[in-house]
């Protein structure tokens, strides 16, 4: 069964009953370095979850739409963001502090490891990588070429084999690699149950898949422009995708900016690092129909372009949260919830 493993489990919502209910810990009052939900059960079934300030998100399917949604908007989303990501996004929602304690999870315990690191972009998850594990053994994988570019830049990558690829058709064969690391990248996937499937076939048995993604808020603003926006997925969903994908000893561990001081409410795009590990040999077992886009298809321009301006208002408010939070933790004593 599921069960929390937490240095704040004096949170859990008292009101959500026992056995195999499994609630989730109030988000805005936990440890994000010790803060671990684990699973063993292979039908993951959660019947309530505590959120910060009363405030409760619907259920919503991560099929919705969303402007940013598609891998050509994707595309062309970070042909322009492979510009600043590394001096303006990552200072606020994905530090050097975060990203270690994102991978600690994923064991990268040897050298000799052979490591793919699915969305890599412009390589600063690499970078944490590849102070475990030798560049050599590492293969960086992402659509956007202007990413790569970025990455193909960095000395410490200089022996990594970078590749364009699709992260719900990897180019790999299955049983292939020891670690499977995917930062950042999970939000733009139109089938994210695909891509997770992706990672267990491609990692060989006893093999260990790190996905590190965002959350979805709570507070009402946020939410709207989080679904606007891109796919933030709920903490039972990367549960749930990892279980139908086969994965076992699942485990979800909170991470976040140190200045939010635990602050959930507005979502993160850096918020949890979820691992599994491949109990067999082989593909997964799970079936799953046609993708869910073809990105042979025509496109309307008009409708492209409208959706793709839409999206990008939209990501413009979380490029504002963290400096807003970052203002709060500045202003409110130390000590004080903000």
């Amino acid at each position: 069964m599921a069960t929390p493993m937490l240095n704040g489990a004096k949170n859990l919502n008292p009101n959500c009953g026992i056995s195999s209910k499994y609630c989730f810990p109030k988000k805005d009052s936990v440890s994000y370095s010790s803060n671990y939900i684990s699973s063993t059960r292979r039908s993951f079934v959660p019947r309530c979850s505590s959120t910060a300030g009363g405030s409760s998100s619907s259920s919503r399917p991560a099929s919705q739409p969303r402007f940013i949604q598609h891998k050509k908007e994707a595309f062309w989303f970070y042909r322009f963001l492979s510009i600043v990501y590394d001096h303006i996004i990552n200072p606020g929602h994905w530090t050097e502090d975060m990203r270690d304690d994102a991978l600690e999870p994923a064991d990268l315990n040897d050298r000799n490891l052979t490591v793919v690191d699915v969305g890599g972009g412009t390589g600063f998850t690499t970078l944490g990588i590849v102070k475990h594990v030798d560049a050599k053994n590492v293969t960086i994988l992402d659509q956007s070429p202007h990413q790569l570019a970025k990455a193909k830049q960095k000395e410490a990558l200089k022996e990594c084999r970078i590749i364009e690829g699709d992260a719900e058709d990897l180019p790999f064969p299955t049983d292939y690699a020891d670690r499977y690391v995917s930062a950042g990248s999970i939000e733009y996937w139109p089938d994210p149950q695909r891509g997770i499937r992706e990672a267990y076939r491609v990692l060989k048995i006893g093999g260990k898949a790190c996905v590190i993604g965002p959350v979805y808020p709570t507070f009402w603003l946020s939410r709207f422009f989080a679904d606007v926006w891109m796919l933030f997925p709920k903490e039972e969903e990367y549960i749930e995708w990892f279980e139908k994908a086969g994965f076992i000893n699942i485990q979800l561990k909170r991470i976040g900016p140190k200045w939010y001081r635990g602050v959930r409410r507005h979502g993160l795009i850096m918020g949890c690092s979820v691992t599994g590990i491949k109990p067999f040999s082989g593909d997964s077992t799970l079936q799953l129909g046609p993708k869910a886009e073809d990105v042979k298809k025509p496109v309307n321009p008009f409708v492209f372009l409208w959706r793709f301006f839409l999206g990008t208002i939209a990501a413009t408010y979380y490029v504002l949260v963290p400096i807003y939070m970052w203002i709060k933790d500045q202003i409110v004593p130390k000590g004080r919830p903000i």
